[in-house]
């Protein structure tokens, strides 16, 4: 089945199933920051579970970013990078930067098909997605297997216990130069996407 084919349905499955970080049946992950003592031994600088969180949907995921950064290489001087990611949630991707962002999945749900113009390593974290390109190919991945995007469209679908489990996944987003096909640039597609992820 050609990925445009897939059923819009699933678009609106579990709704309310997600309010708050982490999905109900997912456990608390926790985000550890490391940084230097003025003898420039390593110490943690923060235990927590990220600045930003963001419900997808109609409560059907929720984003919690990780970090962000604006620039590469990175400056860590000063706490330069700890500001910016604190003070900026980042939207898709960032120009020049990166993103490193969990999202967790009601039982059952679909993204819209969306393209980020980025490099992007995505990891299951727990339970088992069918991830599902504009082409109609798709795979199944699941803990611990990893996908490689290169600035594809594509779906998310969380199949997890056969659609009646939460699931979770990571991917880290990184900027990348303009992507031709047949000479013409690829561009970011939000679709429904968009409320969450513009102007940011």
């Amino acid at each position: 089945m050609a990925a445009e084919q897939q059923t819009s349905e699933l678009l609106l499955t579990s709704a309310g199933y997600v309010s708050s970080f982490p999905a109900p049946g997912l456990r608390k992950t926790v985000r550890h920051i490391t940084g230097h003592d003025a003898a420039g031994k390593g110490i943690f600088l923060a235990t927590d579970c990220g600045d930003h969180h963001r419900i997808i949907g109609n409560e059907q995921a929720i984003a919690n970013i990780i970090y962000s950064t604006k620039e590469t290489p990175i400056e860590l001087n000063d706490d330069v990078d700890l500001k910016y990611a604190k003070e900026n949630e980042p939207g898709l991707h960032v120009h020049n930067g990166s993103v490193c962002r969990m999202i967790d999945f009601g039982p059952n749900v679909l993204s819209p098909m969306h393209r980020a113009v980025s490099l992007d390593y995505g990891i299951v974290i727990e339970g088992e997605f069918k991830l599902i390109l504009d082409s109609g190919e798709e795979r199944i991945m699941r803990q611990g297997d990893v996908s490689v995007q290169r600035a594809s469209a594509h779906q998310w679908h969380n199949i997890t216990g056969n659609g009646t489990l939460p699931g979770r996944m990571m991917w880290v987003l990184l900027d990348c130069k303009p992507v031709l096909v047949d000479g013409k640039p690829l561009k970011e597609e939000l679709n429904e996407l968009k409320p969450y992820y513009e102007g940011r």
